[in-house]
């Protein structure tokens, strides 16, 4: 099986930290030119001066705030113009703040709408171009396991990545024909900033510790421990090489056996 993304270009969203971050690492070792698209500066300059480099390519970032879709655009379009020419696109952002759907604003609702679903829409339009030219793409969306299975307390995030998914499942349909594929990675409880946010948070609204969160998160999963950003990197490495070109419109949960729907 061949896994090299050599002379591929990624651009990869949310990769200072976390999955964004394992993703961009990941497609590095594999060869590819990787662009960071992120919004601290500083933390995307350091983490492009880390990442290996093979052959000619050269990697670099554009900082923008995906809350402002149309202003991240024309971030993009500075550096690049307006027909980007890259092979892969990670669309990765993080998720809303934890509470149940009920108490949430329309605000905050418009607000983590505008920061998935119409920045991968609009990031999506922009790279098309090129992808239909070449007859390759990939697009690949760290969406999360309330796609299909809503998780308690994020009512927000929950809404949010069930629109990211039927969103990609339309996408896929209409690309399919010009070898672009759109999948979804699912990922579950994984070890990152936003998951020790999201359990402190918990801890914090029921009175127990966090230690006492994370172990009934824990008896939870199947596989009997948390993920590792790094295994959700090595499913984009499949789905962003040849080998994964029959494979389009797809959901794959990364959650060590959580999910109790198929």
């Amino acid at each position: 099986m061949n896994l090299s993304l050599s002379g591929k270009k990624a651009l990869v969203c949310g990769s200072t930290q976390g999955i964004g971050l394992a993703i961009a690492e990941c497609f590095a070792e594999a060869g590819a030119e990787v662009h960071l698209f992120a919004r601290n500066r500083d933390t995307l300059k350091n983490v492009v001066e880390s990442l290996p480099a093979h052959g000619k390519a050269c990697h670099s970032f554009v900082s923008a705030d995906f809350s402002n879709p149309e202003a991240a655009v024309k971030a993009i379009e500075s550096i690049y113009g307006d027909s980007p020419n890259f092979d892969i696109l990670i669309n990765n952002t993080g998720g809303p703040a934890p509470g149940p759907i009920l108490d949430e604003t329309s605000n905050n609702l418009r607000k983590a709408f505008d920061s998935h679903v119409v920045m991968s829409q609009l990031l999506t339009q922009m790279l098309i171009p090129n992808m239909k030219q070449k007859q390759f793409g990939r697009i690949i969306n760290i969406i999360s396991i309330g796609a299909k299975q809503p998780v308690d307390n994020l009512g927000c995030s929950n809404t949010i990545r069930g629109a990211m998914a039927s969103w990609s499942k339309t996408l896929s349909r209409e690309l399919a024909g010009f070898g672009i594929t759109v999948n979804n990675l699912l990922p579950g409880y994984t070890l990152t900033g936003r998951l020790e946010s999201f359990f402190r948070h918990r801890a914090a609204e029921s009175g127990k510790t966090y230690e006492e969160i994370t172990n009934e998160i824990v008896c939870g999963i199947p596989a009997g421990r948390l993920g590792k950003p790094e295994e959700l990197a090595a499913a984009a490495l499949f789905l962003a090489s040849e080998s994964s070109s029959y494979i389009t419109g797809i959901n794959i949960p990364i959650d060590g056996g959580y999910l109790a729907c198929l």
